[in-house]
C-alpha cells in the first residue's frame, strides 16, 4: 500500500508492519527488565557507550579502536586532544552523553541541532570555522573505505537558503505530524537530514547521535544499552546502499528500502540485546556479581581475570572465585593456565 510521509513516498505492507509490531512488543517489555536488571544494565550501556562512540566515527574514517577509545575516555585530558581522531572521539562522547541525561528537554528546534553540531565539533581546531553553523559551499555524502578512498554517494541540498528552508520544512512536519508511526518518523527524519547534509561536516556523525535521541523522546529508552551504531558500521556497505538507492529518485522518492534498513537495523541489535541480558543471567538467579562479570566477559572475549577485576573495581580473588564457579555451572569456558588463563563465554 503506497503512503505519503514527508515528501516521500512509502509501501505499507505485512512485512513493514509485523517489523514494527516486533519493535514495539519488545519495547512495552523494557520498563519491567529494566527495573529488574539494574546493574548489568549498567555494565552493558557502558559497553554499549564505546562501541557507539567508536563505530559512528569509524565510519567517516576515524581510526581509533574500541580499545584506545575505552582507554581514552576512562583519562581525557582535553589538554591533550591534539590530533583529530581523539577530538572527535571526545565530541561525540559529550554528545552522546548529554542525550542519554537530557534527552526529555531537548526538543527538537533548529537552535539544538546546530547547538548538538557545535558541542559535536567542540574539540576539533579544524571545525573551528564552522560548527554549529550550517554549510557554507555546497557539500556531498561520501563513503570512507579501509583502503583510504572515498566515493561520492549523494550530491545534497544547496548551501545558503536552499539548506535553511529545508531544515525548517523537515523539523516542521517531524513536530507537527501526529499520524505517523514514530518510528518511521524517526527514520524519515534522519533519512532527510542525511540526504539535506546541512553542515559542512559532522552530519554523518550527528545524524546518528539524533536517532538516539529521536527513539529516547519517543520513549525506546533500551536504545542506551545496545550500540545502534555499531550495528550500521558492520552494515557499513548496506547502509549507503539503502541510502543511494532512495536518494538517486530525489525529489519525491520512495524511501521503502531506508526505512526496511532502519528498522531491520533495530530489531537485529534488540534480539542481541535479549541474547546479551540472558548470557548475562537476567532469567538466572545469578547475583549481580556474576551477572557484571558475565557481561564484561561476553564483550570482551579472550579477557584475565585482572582486566574483569580492573573494569568493575572488585578485588582480584573474588573475581577468580566467581569466575572458578561459573566455570563449574558450564556458563563459562576457559583457555590457558597461571597467569595466562582468558575467559570466554561457553560456546560462543
Amino acid at each position: 500500500m503506497e503512503n505519503k510521509v514527508f515528501n516521500f513516498n512509502l509501501n505499507i505492507d505485512w512485512k513493514l508492519i509485523n517489523l514494527i509490531s516486533m519493535i514495539d512488543r519488545f519495547d512495552s517489555q523494557w520498563t519491567a527488565i529494566e527495573r529488574r536488571e539494574g546493574q548489568s544494565l549498567k555494565q552493558l550501556k557502558s559497553i554499549a557507550t564505546v562501541r557507539s562512540v567508536g563505530a559512528s566515527n569509524r565510519i567517516e574514517g576515524n581510526r581509533m579502536t574500541d580499545e584506545e577509545i575505552d582507554v581514552l575516555l576512562k583519562n581525557i585530558d582535553i589538554t591533550k586532544l591534539t590530533d583529530r581522531d581523539s577530538q572527535e572521539v571526545v565530541g561525540y562522547f559529550d554528545v552522546l552523553d548529554l542525550i542519554a541525561e537530557s534527552y526529555e528537554n531537548i526538543n527538537i528546534t533548529e537552535n539544538n541541532i546546530t547547538s548538538l553540531h557545535n558541542s559535536l565539533m567542540k574539540y576539533s581546531t579544524k571545525d573551528e570555522w564552522h560548527k554549529g553553523g550550517y554549510k557554507q559551499h555546497s557539500n556531498a555524502v561520501e563513503a570512507s573505505f579501509v583502503d583510504g578512498t572515498r566515493q561520492i554517494i549523494f550530491q545534497t541540498t544547496e548551501a545558503g537558503f536552499a539548506t535553511e528552508e529545508a531544515i525548517r520544512q523537515l523539523i516542521d512536519w517531524y513536530n507537527s505530524e501526529t499520524e505517523v508511526h514514530t518510528l518511521i518518523k524517526s527514520a524519515a527524519f534522519v533519512y532527510e537530514f542525511l540526504s539535506i547534509h546541512p553542515f559542512q561536516d559532522g552530519n554523518g556523525r550527528l545524524s546518528r547521535l539524533l536517532s538516539t535521541l529521536l527513539l529516547l523522546k519517543n520513549g525506546y529508552k533500551w536504545i542506551q544499552y545496545v550500540s545502534f551504531e555499531h550495528e550500521i558500521e558492520s552494515r557499513k556497505p548496506e547502509y549507503y546502499q539503502a541510502l543511494r538507492a532512495c536518494q538517486a529518485q530525489r525529489p519525491n522518492e520512495d524511501i521503502t528500502v531506508w526505512i526496511d534498513f532502519f528498522l531491520n537495523a533495530l530489531r537485529n541489535i534488540q534480539t542481541q540485546l535479549m541474547k546479551k541480558l540472558e548470557q548475562s543471567g537476567i532469567e538466572t538467579r545469578l547475583s549481580p556479581r556474576e551477572k557484571s562479570i558475565l557481561t564484561i566477559i561476553q564483550n570482551y572475549a579472550g579477557i584475565k581475570s585482572g582486566e574483569i577485576a580492573e573494569r568493575l573495581a572488585i578485588p582480584n580473588p573474588t573475581v577468580k572465585r566467581i569466575l572458578s564457579d561459573l566455570h563449574n555451572k558450564r556458563m563459562i569456558e576457559k583457555q590457558g593456565s597461571g597467569r595466562g588463563t582468558v575467559y570466554s563465554i561457553k560456546n560462543q
